[in-house]
């Protein structure tokens, strides 16, 4: 069986200069870490399924896939684990105020100005936020050799 890769999908909300992040809960070197809305794809689903998904799932906000703009894609891998292919999604709009809604994952959601992240933000993630002010719509992290 060859090698599969994950498709990860993640949720850029920004208001007025802001970015709404929220703070990893888990048992990994990941804990008490910043990044964004995201998770995998499921069997079956789109990547903006996913997203309008996952959104409603971390931060109870609804998503219309067409308000949705790709703005990224990301090809990472990690020491011991998977290699992934991140696809960034900046929504234009959505219905609701975010909420943790997944405190067992999530100790909290906060805005922060795009100007001024915290220092703790997953590299991951940052790389869909910095995409916002980049032409380059592909990146690679982790990867030897680069």
């Amino acid at each position: 069986m060859s090698p599969q890769h994950l498709v990860d999908v993640h949720v850029l909300l920004i208001r007025d200069g802001t970015v709404l992040l929220s703070l990893r809960r888990s048992a990994d070197e990941y804990d008490n870490r910043w990044h964004l809305p995201s998770g995998k794809l499921e069997v079956g689903e789109s990547a903006a399924a996913g997203a309008v998904r996952e959104a409603a799932e971390e931060i109870g906000v609804g998503i219309e896939p067409a308000d949705l703009r790709l703005i990224h894609v990301a090809h990472v891998t990690a020491p011991g684990r998977p290699a992934r292919l991140g696809l960034f999604f900046r929504a234009e709009r959505w219905r609701g105020e975010p909420v943790n809604q997944e405190p067992d994952r999530c100790y909290a959601v906060r805005w922060f100005p795009l100007d001024d992240l915290p220092a703790e933000v997953i590299e991951y993630s940052a790389l869909g936020i910095d995409a916002l002010n980049s032409r380059s719509p592909y990146s690679e992290f982790g990867w030897t050799g680069r």
